[in-house]
């Protein structure tokens, strides 16, 4: 599971709150983190390789919004790999990590695997959520034909960016001046928690709002695609709403556990003595958070893939075959068409007119067949409903 406790347990002085969560049942958390991981690694890798049988995507053109969808599941899955070799160091090395606790210590490799692979973890989970927050912010640029693939580098430069930045600015502020010094005082810990869930926050409160923004554009752009609001593009808008929906309640799920257990870490420390029996159900709640957090942390990634692209199956094509775009032979008959200008004005000024509207009409398709990239059944009717499948 990715929390910035992993990073504050590195101290021998931690907090006892940290304390608390760190020592329950070490063995039987990381046995958790290590299968939920491992599952959901397994289940990512088989979402994504290709199936037998199956028709190749139907994408107008590679676009930045697919790519972002890649990269989302890349980093959860070396994210989950990170945490399945931390917890399997735990388990199996446990005169190991118990070194971390010793203040005056010569060995530094305890130290330096704890911090290491609590950054790792931090790092990938991170750079996912701004990646997801550019997913946001690339379906709305996409629906108003302001994105590209150009913009995928401006993408990478914010993400691996940021990400960097604020996970190295809050280590080094939690470290500073060394491990066997932090954590004496919330001007430590503070910024490092802060570093860490706001781009959890930013994914909870901007991605909502984006998302809503870009439904409301993909219903005006159907409307004024052929002038016509059906049945098919009214079905198609709430397919790319679903998918949207569904991508947040995704997200809910898998990281609403973390605020609320650390909302109660938070409230333990305030307290002068987490043991007192008052708080007894306090500390069972951010007990029974913290087992939570180990399950459903790791399993974002595959669960991501079925907001994405839906069950792919289970028959993997290991064949590798090169597909056919559909939009290149169509771009090349379109060329052949036009390769010669018509001899009459007026014929050629339809003929204009028409090659302008069908350039739009292509620009539509293309906006809303890559949001709802991964959906056969709307990629089918998008292509039905176009005016260059009906013959225009």
């Amino acid at each position: 599971m990715a929390s910035p406790r992993l990073e504050t347990y590195c101290c021998p002085n931690r907090d006892a709150a940290t304390q608390l969560v760190m020592n329950f049942q070490p063995e039987v958390f990381c046995g958790v983190c290590i299968g939920s991981a491992s599952l959901s690694l397994l289940l990512t890798i088989l979402q994504l390789l290709p199936k037998k049988g199956q028709s190749p995507r139907k994408m107008p053109k590679a676009s930045s919004s697919s790519t972002i969808l890649l990269l989302i599941s890349i980093c959860d899955i070396l994210g989950g790999l990170g945490m399945i070799f931390r917890s399997s160091v735990w388990l199996g090395f446990p005169d190991f990590i118990a070194n971390i606790s010793v203040v005056n210590r010569t060995d530094v490799w305890p130290s330096t695997f704890c911090v290491g692979s609590a950054m790792w973890i931090q790092l990938l989970y991170s750079a996912g959520f701004w990646w997801l927050f550019c997913y946001a912010v690339d379906s709305y640029l996409v629906v108003r034909r302001s994105a590209g693939l150009s913009t995928i580098v401006l993408y990478h430069m914010m993400t691996w960016g940021l990400a960097v930045l604020l996970c190295v600015e809050g280590i080094a502020l939690l470290y500073y001046p060394s491990l066997s010094s932090c954590e004496n005082g919330l001007e430590h810990a503070i910024p490092h928690y802060i570093t860490t869930y706001a781009p959890l926050l930013l994914v909870l409160v901007a991605n909502p709002i984006l998302f809503r923004r870009t439904v409301s554009a993909v219903a005006s752009l159907l409307k004024g695609r052929q002038g016509i609001y059906t049945e098919n593009e009214r079905r198609l808008g709430t397919e790319i709403q679903m998918r949207f929906f569904k991508i947040m309640l995704v997200f809910v799920i898998c990281w609403s556990s973390n605020i609320i257990n650390e909302t109660l870490l938070f409230y333990l420390e305030m307290q002068p003595d987490i043991n007192e029996m008052p708080l007894k159900n306090i500390r069972s709640a951010a007990l029974i958070t913290w087992i939570i957090m180990g399950v459903l942390n790791p399993m974002q990634g595959f669960l991501f893939t079925l907001a994405f692209y839906g069950w792919t199956g289970w028959r993997v094509d290991m064949k590798w075959r090169k597909r056919e775009i559909p939009w290149e032979s169509m771009s090349s008959s379109t060329v052949g068409d036009n390769a010669y200008p018509s001899p009459v004005n007026y014929q050629s000024n339809i003929h204009d007119s028409k090659k302008i509207s069908t350039t739009d009409s292509q620009q539509t398709d293309e906006a809303i067949s890559m949001l709802s990239e991964g959906n056969t059944s709307s990629d089918e009717r998008l292509t039905r409903s176009s005016p260059i499948y009906q013959g225009w």
